[in-house]
C-alpha cells in the first residue's frame, strides 16, 4: 500500500466515526437511544437495513463465491422480496401499534414472560456469535494478505464501532450507515469499471459474459430438486423466504432499523426499498466476482489465493511437489489465455469451431480446478492447521495486486466500513434486547429512564468487548458468508415459528409454545450436525416443527389463556 491508500483508508474511517458521534450526540432518554427518536426517513431506513445485512463478509466472500461457483448463489435471495411484503403487511403494523422497543416485547403480551425471555436469549446467542464473525472475517483475511497483526486489527475494528455506537445508539448507526453505503457502492462500481478496462482491447462486456458463460459461471437458475445442491430456485424461494422472514421480521438488529422510522409508512417504504434493491445488489456483487474470473482468463492467477497457506506449504517437505504443480498449473493458464482470446474474437468462426473452443476452455478450467484441489491437499499435508479454502481471498488478492493506488485504500475502506456498519447494528440490537427484555424485567421497575439509558450504553460496550473477544478466539470456516447464514438458519426458523404462532394461531398458549421451542432447537441443531439436509431448509423445518409440536402439545397441556 502506498501513502495515498493509507490517507484514503484512514480518512474515510475517521470521517465515519467522527460524523456518527457528532450527528447523534445528546440522547436524552431510552426512546432516543434505542429508537433514534423515530426520526429516520424511508430511504434512511432502507439503506440502514441493507447496510446491516451487507457485512464485510458480503464483499469478501461473495465475489470469491462467484469466481469459483458462478452466479447461482443469487438464488439464495429470491425469497427476500416475498418476505418484505409479508413483513410490511403483518410484522411492522403490529410492532408500531404496540410501540415496542424490541420484537420480543410482543411475545410477553401474547404469551408470557418466559417465552419472551427464551426467544430473546435465542437471539442473543446467535447474534452474539455473528457479531464476532462480522469483526473476525475481514480481520483474518486482511491480516493474512497485508501482514497486519490479526488481534490488533480485530481490536481496531471493534473499538471504532464501539466509539460511535455507545455514543449515539440507533441514530448513530443510522446516520453512519448512509455514509458507509455510499463508500461501498462507489468502491464496487469503480472496481467493476476498472476490471472491464483491464480486459484485452478486443474483449468487450458482451464477450466477457460469453467467456464466463462458456465456463458455466453465468448459470443463474437451477430448478432441480436435488437436496445435495445448496442453491436452487426452490431453496431460494422457500428456504430463503423463511430465512428472510425470520431475519428481517424477528431479528432485533433488523427490527430496530425500521422501528426508528418516522411513521408506519416510512418504515414500510424502507423495507420495500430493500426488497427492490437487495437482489440486484447481490447480483451485481456476484457479477464483479465473475468479471474477476474473466480477468484471470487473460492473466495469471495464483494456485492458491491465500498467501499464508502458500507460504506454509513452501516451508514444508511438500515444497518441491507444490512448485512442480505450480509450474504445470501456469502452463495450463497460458494455454487457456490463448484460447480465451480466440473465443472472445470468434465472430468470424463457424459454430462448430466456437463449440470446439468452448469445450477446450471448459476442459482447461477443469484442469485448473483439479490442480487447485491437489494444491490444497499438499497444503493440508504440509500443515494440518493451514487454511486451504481460498474463496474469501480471491477478491482481496485482486484488489491489492491489480487496482490503481488510491482505489486500493478505498476498497479496503469498503471492507472495513461494511464490517463496522453490520457490527454497529448488531451491538445496538444486542444491547437493546439485553436491557429491555432481560435487564429491565429483572430489577425494580421504579428505576429512572436515565438509568436505563446509561445501562444501554454500558451493555453496548460489554457486547462490543464480547464480540472482540470471540473474534480473537475464532477460526476461519469453509466460507464466511455461508457460516453467518448457517448460524442464522439454525436459530431463525424456530424463532419465526414462535412469532407466526403468536400472530395467527390464537388457540395456542404459552406453555405449549415454550416447550415446543426448546424441543425444536434441540432437533434443528441435531439435524445440522448430522447433515440431513442443506442448511437453508433448516429455516422451513424449524418453523414448521415448532408450530406442529406446539399444536400437538396444546391438546395435552391445559394452560389458561393469558388475560
Amino acid at each position: 500500500m502506498e501513502i495515498i491508500d493509507w490517507i484514503v483508508l484512514s480518512g474515510t474511517l475517521a470521517f465515519i466515526v467522527i460524523y456518527g458521534v457528532y450527528k447523534s450526540r445528546g440522547s436524552r432518554n431510552v426512546h432516543d437511544y434505542i429508537r433514534g427518536g423515530n426520526e429516520a426517513q424511508w430511504w434512511t431506513v432502507g439503506l440502514s437495513v441493507m447496510a446491516t445485512q451487507a457485512s464485510a463478509i458480503t464483499f469478501l466472500s461473495t465475489p470469491g463465491q462467484a469466481f469459483h461457483d458462478g452466479m447461482g448463489f443469487v438464488q439464495f435471495y429470491f425469497g427476500l422480496p416475498i418476505a418484505m411484503v409479508v413483513i410490511c403487511l403483518v410484522f411492522i403494523p403490529i410492532y408500531h401499534r404496540l410501540k415496542v422497543f424490541t420484537a420480543y416485547e410482543y411475545l410477553e403480551t401474547r404469551f408470557d414472560r418466559k417465552t419472551r425471555t427464551l426467544t430473546a436469549l435465542l437471539f442473543l446467542i446467535q447474534r452474539g456469535l455473528a457479531a464476532g464473525i462480522t469483526i473476525f472475517a475481514p480481520a483474518i483475511i486482511l491480516s493474512a494478505v497485508l501482514g497486519w497483526n490479526l488481534n490488533g486489527l480485530t481490536i481496531l475494528i471493534g473499538v471504532l464501532v464501539i466509539i460511535y455506537t455507545v455514543s449515539g445508539g440507533t441514530k448513530a448507526v443510522n446516520v453512519t450507515q448512509k455514509q458507509q453505503m455510499a463508500v461501498i457502492f462507489t468502491g464496487m462500481i469503480a472496481t467493476f469499471i476498472i476490471i472491464l478496462n483491464y480486459l484485452p482491447e478486443d474483449i468487450n462486456f458482451s464477450n466477457a459474459l460469453e467467456i464466463a458463460g462458456a465456463s458455466g459461471k453465468m448459470d443463474v437458475l437451477d430448478f432441480s430438486f436435488d437436496l445435495e445442491n445448496r442453491y436452487t430456485v426452490w431453496t431460494g424461494i422457500i428456504g430463503g423466504t423463511f430465512l428472510a422472514l425470520s431475519y428481517f421480521g424477528t431479528d432485533q438488529s433488523q427490527v430496530q432499523r425500521y422501528l426508528s422510522g418516522r411513521s408506519l409508512r416510512e418504515s414500510q417504504m424502507g423495507m420495500i426499498m430493500n426488497g427492490f434493491l437487495k437482489v440486484p445488489m447481490q447480483f451485481f456483487i456476484l457479477l464483479v466476482g465473475v468479471m474477476v474470473f474473466v480477468f484471470y482468463q487473460f492473466n495469471t492467477a495464483p494456485l492458491n489465493f491465500n498467501p499464508a497457506a502458500t507460504q506454509s506449504v513452501l516451508e514444508s517437505e511438500y515444497a518441491e511437489k507444490y512448485s512442480e504443480l505450480e509450474a504445470n498449473y501456469n502452463k495450463i493458464q497460458e494455454e487457456k489465455q490463448e484460447l480465451s482470446l480466440q473465443f472472445g474474437e470468434s465472430q468470424g468462426l463457424s459454430s462448430e469451431e466456437k463449440i470446439r473452443l468452448k469445450e477446450a476452455i471448459v476442459n482447461l478450467n477443469l484442469a485448473e480446478a483439479n490442480a487447485r484441489e491437489l494444491g490444497r491437499e499438499f497444503i493440508r499435508a504440509g500443515d494440518k492447521d493451514a487454511e486451504t479454502n481460498d474463496k474469501d481471498y480471491v477478491f482481496i488478492h485482486f484488489i491489492l495486486n491489480n487496482l490503481p493506488r488510491g482505489l486500493i485504500g478505498l476498497l479496503l475502506a469498503v471492507i472495513l466500513s461494511a464490517a463496522m456498519s453490520s457490527t454497529a447494528s448488531e451491538l445496538n440490537a444486542l444491547a437493546s434486547t439485553t436491557v429491555i427484555d432481560i435487564y429491565r424485567r429483572g430489577i425494580k421497575a421504579d428505576r429512572s429512564d436515565m438509568h436505563f439509558l446509561n445501562a444501554s450504553k454500558w451493555f453496548t460496550l460489554l457486547w462490543g468487548l464480547i464480540a472482540i473477544t470471540f473474534a480473537s478466539l475464532a477460526s476461519l470456516f469453509d466460507n464466511l458468508i455461508q457460516l453467518v447464514n448457517i448460524i442464522g438458519s439454525i436459530f431463525y426458523g424456530n424463532v419465526l415459528g414462535i412469532f407466526l404462532l403468536a400472530f395467527f394461531i390464537k388457540t395456542v398458549r404459552s406453555n405449549s409454545v415454550f416447550i415446543a421451542a426448546i424441543i425444536t432447537q434441540i432437533v434443528i441443531v441435531a439435524l445440522y450436525f448430522l447433515e440431513v439436509m442443506p442448511y437453508l431448509w433448516l429455516n422451513l423445518v424449524g418453523c414448521l416443527l415448532v408450530i406442529g409440536i406446539a399444536l400437538i402439545l396444546e391438546i395435552f397441556i391445559k394452560t389458561p389463556f393469558k388475560k
